[in-house]
């Protein structure tokens, strides 16, 4: 997998005083922001916290986490996979095929659990960096059950998806004139 750069580091953007924070300018690489950071500009170490466990999540997997459709038009991306194999009590098969026979059962199964703790929907449910510290140095530690990850679609389908879309499309359209296209330029400056 090629290393990349994540969205760590929001939280240090907050005041030593502050433990979160709020912002109108949203900036990130989607997949990896949190639901409140993405979708309200909230932000705290628990934003953090979410796209660790993303990572986490996208190394075992040995797949980014993006977004696609099954055959059956079902949208999925990874943490739908992950928790649905989680719920299905099949967690070892969503392991990279790359490991091979090289890992241990109970350790893959560890971090999958501690990735899923940490892109929990609810942010006060995610643990804090030292917990998950402890969580991957111990061995002799019982996990709590992961709860659902942010942006779980419930099996929606390829058209629900579309539907709000397009009613959100329409519905920002009646509220505000501006000019929507689906052209973008860039300029590429070499270092």
């Amino acid at each position: 997998m090629i290393p990349k750069i994540s969205d760590f580091g929001l939280a240090r953007i907050v005041e030593i005083s502050q433990d979160e924070g709020s912002t109108n300018r949203i900036v990130g690489t989607f997949g990896y922001m949190s639901p409140e950071y993405a979708m309200l500009g909230q932000f705290s170490e628990k934003s953090d916290i979410y796209s660790f466990g993303v990572m986490l999540l996208e190394i075992i997997v040995g797949k980014k986490n993006k977004s696609s459709f099954t055959p059956h038009h079902v949208a999925y991306d990874l943490l739908n996979h992950v928790w649905r194999q989680w719920m299905d009590q099949t967690p070892l098969s969503i392991l990279d095929p790359n490991i091979q026979e090289d890992y241990s059962t109970n350790e893959v199964i560890k971090y999958i659990q501690i990735g899923l703790l940490c892109v929990q929907n609810d942010p006060d449910a995610r643990p804090s960096i030292a917990t998950v510290a402890s969580y991957l140095s111990s061995y002799a530690i019982e996990l709590p059950t992961p709860k659902e990850p942010a942006f779980f679609l419930h099996g929606r389908t390829y058209s629900d998806v579309l539907a709000l879309e397009s009613s959100s499309t329409q519905s920002a359209n009646s509220s505000a004139q501006f000019s929507n296209n689906q052209m973008s330029a860039s300029t590429f400056i070499p270092r």
